[in-house]
């Protein structure tokens, strides 16, 4: 992974999750790894455990923090390379129970935070000939019924992501997404909302569907991540790659 060796990568909601295990695999191939989060404790946590990983305590659901987050991380490293838009927000939400603010709560995490935090980023993007991955949910492109919302706001990151690419190209960043499926991280608790019973009933019911048979662990999903911002993602611009085991399909 030499083309990974003093890139500067972003990534948000790093602590927990995709977004860990994406930074580990980056500062393991050389990169220089900022990750965001609301809660501070588990971004120290996270930087304690490789000198190549830092962080900077900020909401993508709060429009003032992407462009201090840009501007911070352009003061501390002078360039940046790779933005991945990991952070996210969901709810297992019927239509009838659906108010204006739960709306816009998931929209707010999902959708305007990754647009402002790239936009806030297009100049430095730019100027490194970078990449944005934005990091969408199976459930972008498969109906379920009581996600609605949160479908809704996965498909409408991957159509970003190709409206994007494409106005992006003539400026030399490549924009992609990867859409995860179902994985083991503590997204349905802490996200979502349900119990420990409630996630550990989901969790069985999804493993049967999935046809490589399991849920995905974090490094799965992440490998795919670093992929793209690696040698083989060079050529590779408004694509989503669906790493799911192919519950899409299914």
């Amino acid at each position: 992974m030499e083309s990974l060796n003093n890139k500067v990568i972003l990534i948000t909601g790093g602590a927990a999750g995709i977004g860990r295990a994406a930074a580990l695999q980056f500062a393991d191939a050389g990169a220089h790894v900022v990750i965001t989060g609301r809660r501070e404790a588990p971004l120290v946590d996270l930087t304690r455990t490789h000198p190549q990983i830092t962080y900077l305590v900020a909401d993508v659901a709060n429009p003032e923090d992407a462009v201090r987050t840009v501007a911070a991380i352009i003061e501390r490293h002078g360039k940046l390379d790779v933005l991945i838009n990991n952070a996210g927000a969901g709810a297992i939400l019927s239509l009838a129970d659906a108010s204006a603010q739960q709306i816009r709560d998931i929209f707010d995490v999902n959708i305007v935070g990754p647009s402002l935090l790239a936009s806030a980023a297009l100049p430095y993007l730019q100027a490194s000939r970078g990449l944005i991955v934005n990091l969408s949910s199976t459930f972008g492109q498969k109906a379920g019924a009581m996600l609605s919302h949160y479908a809704a706001s996965k498909a409408a990151l991957e159509h970003l992501t190709r409206c994007w690419a494409l106005e992006l190209a003539p400026r030399g960043i490549r924009v992609n997404a990867v859409a995860a499926g179902p994985t083991e991280t503590a997204f349905l608790t802490e996200r979502m909302g349900l119990s420990a019973e409630q996630a550990d009933a989901v969790k069985a019911d999804e493993a049967t569907r999935i046809p490589l048979g399991r849920r995905a662990e974090p490094d799965d999903v992440a490998r795919a991540v670093v992929a793209l911002a690696g040698a083989m993602g060079n050529w590779i611009t408004g694509q989503v790659l669906t790493v799911d085991g192919g519950l899409a399909i299914a």
